[in-house]
């Protein structure tokens, strides 16, 4: 009974390990006050795509994921999209040997080649900075022109029709979809059926470990 208890137990976990390797999830760690999705990060969290991330004047956040780092800089505004991260206000820090691509507003930036690229991208009242900071980035908007900005130098973009959608410093946004939608919601389900059905095959009519009836007088 308990090897099958095991077996199933493994069954409903092997799976859930499996949707959060393919989930494109990474690790955020907090230096002070920060939000995801409108809630406060303790110290760290796993952040999934499509999470906002924001901080205020006296904290940055630190996403690690696989083959990249983000560092969101102070009273910043980020979605993260697993492959890439979307600046809505602020500034990022980003390092990458997978690739990952920036976004603020029309203007994207990305590496140029697969090795190890560090570059920073500011978006603050409509105005796009970018630094490349280590390797060559190449920065695309919305005229479809793209151009290359090697190692060591900086560019601006125009992008003021997009709205700054900052809700005021130190103000967590609105979580961006209902808790019930969310891929904790959908681990916590998982888990939960695999914990019922050990302790459904718990309940057998045979115990566990074989007891000798009493005697009697």
């Amino acid at each position: 009974m308990f090897r099958d208890a095991l077996c199933w137990m493994m069954i409903a976990v092997f799976p859930l390990s499996l949707m959060a390797a393919d989930s494109g999830a990474a690790m955020l760690y907090a230096r002070g006050p920060a939000w995801i999705n409108g809630s406060t990060v303790p110290r760290s969290s796993a952040i999934f795509p499509g999470d906002m991330v924001q901080t205020q004047s006296d904290s940055m956040a630190h996403i690690n994921a696989a083959g990249s780092s983000v560092m969101v800089l102070s009273d910043s505004l980020v979605k993260f999209e697993g492959d890439a991260v979307s600046v809505e206000h602020g500034s990022v820090s980003v390092t990458t040997s997978r690739g990952m691509l920036t976004r603020a507003g029309e203007v994207t930036v990305a590496p140029v080649a697969g090795a190890w690229t560090e570059f920073e991208v500011t978006d603050v009242d409509g105005t796009v900075q970018i630094m490349a900071r280590k390797g060559d980035v190449s920065v695309s908007d919305d005229t479809g022109a793209t151009s290359t900005l090697p190692q060591g130098e900086e560019t601006t973009r125009d992008d003021s029709h997009k709205k700054d959608k900052r809700k005021g410093a130190g103000a967590a946004p609105a979580a961006s979809r209902g808790i019930l939608d969310t891929t904790y919601a959908k681990w916590i389900g998982v888990a939960a059926v695999g914990g019922l059905l050990t302790w459904v095959l718990l309940q057998g009519d045979e115990p566990l470990s074989p007891s000798s009836p009493a005697s009697k007088p």
